[in-house]
């Protein structure tokens, strides 16, 4: 077995130990999940493990992708099938923020963008999306997600549709070009409200990894737990993840300073992990002392939190598979 993929499987219980699919249903109503320490448990104090697939909807037309080759429902359900329990979905700032975008469709989004051939897919597939605004489609995948029994923790991956993340895009930190606090505050709050009544959206993950030359820690704890507040002030029901700096591999600051926040049992902090993050390493080194080694660094990345007290949603992490590393195979 890859060396890579064997430490995914063993650090990644570590880091977050909610990792195998649940039994647990949804109870009736809204936001049934909440935190009880390191655990995040249901409603009757049991503990609900969330193994959660990434589905982006975050690029350039707004749209879920896929939508253009299989009907959403058979996608739905490819992911039950294949054993997960919440999807992280994603979704771009200017989604609710953009005036110029709240009436646009999914066929005319994909054709301003040159994808006619993908609008006339997704007119095959899922024709009752076509003349959906974005956010009623992005409405309805998490509809169609609720009636797999799926959960969904909504992440807000970037401001301007497209591709991330470079450190210069102006997406990533406060204050960058296209990154203002306050649009991003009530953005989120306008997402909370919006699924308010959305009983499989069990969680809010503010931001995808926080970036570039801007990123500071004053600015960290002022805006995130201002987001933080803003989310639950309006859907107390969900839980607020918190990701840190560095593309969301560094939340070491928190060991010395926590946030500051008038809730309690709603919050969860997430990091990231991706083999290719760590240089050259696992090509030049000794395979069992790169892994013991950077599995004592995670730990004082983040891996730390647990022992304080609060889940930590590993919501990313991997290696490169296409077989371009030096001696790296996957078998």
């Amino acid at each position: 077995m890859n060396p890579l993929f064997l430490i995914c499987l063993l650090f990644a219980p570590l880091l977050f130990p909610h990792w195998t699919p649940t039994t647990a249903t949804f109870a009736s109503g809204v936001g049934f999940l909440s935190t009880s320490s390191r655990w995040v448990v249901d409603q009757s104090g049991r503990r609900v493990k969330l193994a959660c697939a990434n589905w982006a909807a975050h690029l350039d037309p707004i749209v879920a992708e896929g939508l253009g080759s299989r009907p959403v429902g058979d996608i739905a359900a490819a992911v039950r099938s294949m054993g997960f329990n919440c999807v992280r979905l994603t979704w771009p700032l200017y989604l609710v923020t953009n005036a110029s975008l709240t009436s646009v469709t999914v066929g005319e989004s994909l054709r301003r963008l040159g994808l006619a051939e993908s609008a006339a897919a997704v007119a095959v597939h899922n024709p009752q999306f076509v003349d959906l605004t974005l956010i009623q489609a992005f409405k309805e995948v998490v509809s169609t997600l609720d009636r797999h029994d799926i959960m969904v923790i909504l992440d807000n991956q970037i401001s301007t549709p497209g591709w991330c993340c470079s450190k210069y895009d102006g997406n990533g930190f406060f204050g960058d070009t296209f990154f203002d606090p306050n649009e991003w505050l009530r953005g989120l709050q306008i997402m909370a409200e919006t699924f308010n009544s959305s009983r499989n959206v069990v969680g809010m993950s503010l931001r995808n990894e926080l970036r570039g030359p801007k990123q500071n820690l004053v600015d960290w704890y002022r805006y995130m737990q201002m987001g933080a507040e803003a989310v639950h002030l309006v859907n107390p029901n969900v839980l607020v993840i918190l990701s840190g700096l560095d593309y969301d591999k560094v939340l070491t600051f928190l060991s010395v300073e926590q946030v500051e926040l008038t809730f309690e049992g709603k919050l969860v902090f997430e990091l990231h992990w991706y083999g290719f993050s760590d240089g050259g390493d696992w090509e030049n080194g000794n395979i069992n002392e790169v892994c013991a080694n950077i599995s004592r660094l995670m730990m004082v990345k983040g891996g730390f939190l647990l022992k304080q007290g609060f889940p930590l949603f590993l919501s990313e992490f991997g290696v490169d598979i296409r077989g371009y590393n030096q001696g790296i195979t996957i078998s």
